[in-house]
Parts: structure tokens; sequence; C-alpha cells
């Protein structure tokens, strides 16, 4: 299996109740503005301390995708 290549990436990362809940939403708005972008995977963490939540999305992109 070859690997898909990616030259930049986003993250988008919340550490809000509300912010978590709708982070989905504002990644699909962000990946909708930006059809130029070719994604090629996207990773879902979550961090957590004793005061609070993280959850963070990254997007891996090619902005220069093959033709």
């Amino acid at each position: 299996m070859v690997p898909r290549r990616f030259n930049a990436l986003r993250v988008f990362s919340a550490t809000r109740p509300t912010e978590r809940m709708n982070l989905g939403d504002y990644v699909s708005e962000w990946i909708t503005a930006h059809p130029e972008l070719e994604v090629v995977d996207v990773v879902v963490a979550q961090s957590s301390d004793t005061r609070a939540h993280c959850l963070s999305i990254i997007v891996f992109y090619n902005d220069q995708p093959a033709r």
C-alpha cells in the first residue's frame, strides 16, 4: 500500500464543552469552503488533565493535488 502524501495540515481544537460538540461541524465547513484541497487523512485525538478536556481534529491535505 502506497501512503497518501500530504504537504500541509490544519489543527482544530477545543476545550470548552460547547466548542467540542461543534468542532466536527466547524471542520466540515472548513473543508467545504476549500474544495481546491485534497484531504488525505483525518486524525481525532483527545487529551485530558484534572482541569480540562481537549478535543483535536487534525486534517492532513495536499494543497497541490495531482491533475
